[in-house]
């Protein structure tokens, strides 16, 4: 038995509007779903999810999106495409040289546009990565977790991505910041056989903690690095 990837959760203090916002960004459709706004990716892209919460952002988000882009141009209209839709500008100590732009979504949401050429990107989508801060244990969790293989492993350094392609999820290595609160990002996942505590059972062998059950049956667990991510009912 795997676990298969539902999206990626975005607390959100307007979830409404957020979603609005990267679907505008994406040329995606917004969709109604459980206590929030979706959406739907694919088998090589993402699905990004958005639910109300009261939760403050503290600090850097530990996990943040990279758009890729096809030329300058290209690069430069994704910019501009952002700022009018409501992002802004960020500085988190990139040096001039260095090609992507780093902005923030109408709620604080660190993300970057990706200089066209790059390599470790080419043919991943638009929504060419999720970069994560984390440890090269917690990129091997995930692999597991997902049965997706590693396309990347070095320097402590890891990167995942579905068999079909499209989306990387990757793993920086340490330093890690030590987690402060509650993260306002984290991954959805259904068992792909159906029996919920059999995963649940898997994914603590593989290194994952049980964390708390929700009032809807849904199993919140950490993996190896602290995050919490929720195991939901088929």
């Amino acid at each position: 038995m795997l676990s298969r990837l539902l999206a990626v959760t975005f607390d959100a203090h307007d979830a409404d509007r957020l979603a609005r916002f990267w679907a505008d960004l994406l040329g995606r459709e917004v969709v109604e779903d459980a206590g929030g706004a979706l959406l739907p990716g694919g088998d090589t892209q993402l699905a990004l999810r958005f639910v109300s919460s009261r939760t403050e952002k503290v600090g850097p988000n530990r996990m943040h999106l990279h758009l890729t882009s096809t030329d300058p141009a290209d690069q430069q209209h994704m910019v501009t495409t952002a700022l009018t839709l409501g992002a802004s500008h960020l500085d988190i100590g990139q040096r001039p040289e260095e090609g992507h732009i780093v902005l923030a979504d109408p709620e604080g949401n660190e993300f970057c546009v990706i200089e066209p050429g790059n390599g470790f990107l080419t043919g991943c989508g638009l929504l060419g990565e999720l970069a994560c801060d984390g440890t090269r244990e917690v990129g091997l969790f995930w692999s597991e977790a997902l049965g997706w293989p590693l396309v990347w492993d070095q320097d402590q350094e890891t990167a995942i991505q579905s068999p079909y392609g499209g989306t990387k999820v990757a793993w920086g290595g340490p330093p890690v910041a030590p987690k402060e609160a509650w993260n306002r990002q984290r991954f959805d996942l259904v068992p792909t056989g159906g029996d919920q505590q059999a995963e649940v059972d898997r994914l603590v062998s593989l290194g994952a903690t049980r964390l708390d059950v929700g009032a809807d049956g849904t199993v919140v667990l950490a993996d190896p690095d602290g995050n919490e991510f929720c195991l939901r009912r088929n």
